[in-house]
């Protein structure tokens, strides 16, 4: 909420020229706080959102909370008074701090006042069970009637717009910086063994590509903004990338410093638990099926 006082969380908008940019400010913040950089990305991507439909946000620090889960029914139902939102949604982070948030819904995108309607809606973090992100408070939220503020787009634009694939870089970003904390952390350690610095060599090699796979992401994007099949492609390429790029990076870190530093280093330690549980926001194999599909596609046509 600071850094939104601030006007730090102004990050510019991706494939207007100055995307690269904002990967770069999106990988600083996560250098300095992975959960505040998990807060501040969806700020940012709400923000962005909000400019390519061509509407004005809403003042306040904004969420965007579309995970869909299987079995987690969400709905929309037009009454007198306006749509209201009624059902469950989970993986809903910065649930009571954030002031609004955009909501996938029965393939819509609706706007949604969190800070003024409480008694519409109800919060449940028992299910969270890890320490990583605990800061963000994600968690289940129910929603009874709730009312929506507007509706985003036609239905399914949220997801077939390119800018869907363009803002997918962002989290890949906050991804990288994560794991270059960690990279920081090994650099000030004493340790001069050899296999310590090859370990050490390997993961300033993994920063050094990550920064350059979104700087060079940027550019592509800003070049050929308004291409979907091309964004989809360079997303899924550059998210693949920086997931190895951090599990490599993680897996060098335990394997030059053993265990110490994550079970005595509380800062480490949770730096490195959130790094590993953010890349899970890569779809793995799932995604990867899907870029190789795309290519064969191509290739027939």
């Amino acid at each position: 909420r600071e850094l939104y006082a601030e006007g730090e969380l102004e990050f510019p908008f991706p494939a207007a020229g100055r995307t690269s940019e904002r990967h770069q400010k999106l990988i600083e913040c996560a250098l300095a706080d992975l959960a505040v950089a998990r807060l501040a990305e969806a700020h940012a991507d709400a923000l962005a959102i909000m400019a390519e439909a061509a509407r004005t946000p809403r003042i306040g620090l904004y969420g965007v909370w579309a995970a869909e889960t299987a079995g987690q029914s969400l709905l929309l139902e037009a009454g007198p008074g306006g749509i209201r939102l009624n059902g469950t949604k989970m993986f809903c982070s910065g649930a009571g701090l954030i002031d609004r948030a955009l909501i996938t819904v029965e393939g819509c995108l609706v706007d949604v006042n969190l800070r003024d309607r409480p008694e519409s809606f109800s919060l449940d973090q028992t299910g969270w069970k890890t320490c990583a992100f605990a800061d963000t408070n994600t968690a289940t939220i129910h929603f009874s009637g709730t009312p929506v503020d507007e509706v985003i787009g036609e239905q399914d634009w949220y997801l077939k717009r390119p800018g869907f694939w363009h803002g997918a870089c962002g989290p890949a970003a906050c991804w990288a910086g994560g794991a270059m904390g960690l990279f920081d952390y090994a650099l000030k350690e004493s340790r001069d063994d050899a296999h310590t610095m090859a370990h050490l060599g390997a993961m300033s090699a993994a920063v050094w590509a990550m920064k350059t796979f979104l700087d060079y992401a940027g550019s592509e994007i800003d070049n050929d903004p308004a291409n979907a099949e091309t964004a989809r492609a360079r997303a899924l390429t550059v998210r693949h990338l920086i997931e190895e790029s951090c599990s490599n990076i993680l897996r060098r870190l335990g394997r030059a410093f053993g265990p110490r530093p994550l079970a005595f280093d509380s800062t480490v330690s949770k730096r490195y638990q959130e790094v590993e549980l953010y890349i899970r926001q890569s779809h793995a194999e799932h995604d990867l099926e899907s870029l190789g599909r795309d290519l064969r596609s191509r290739m027939q046509t």
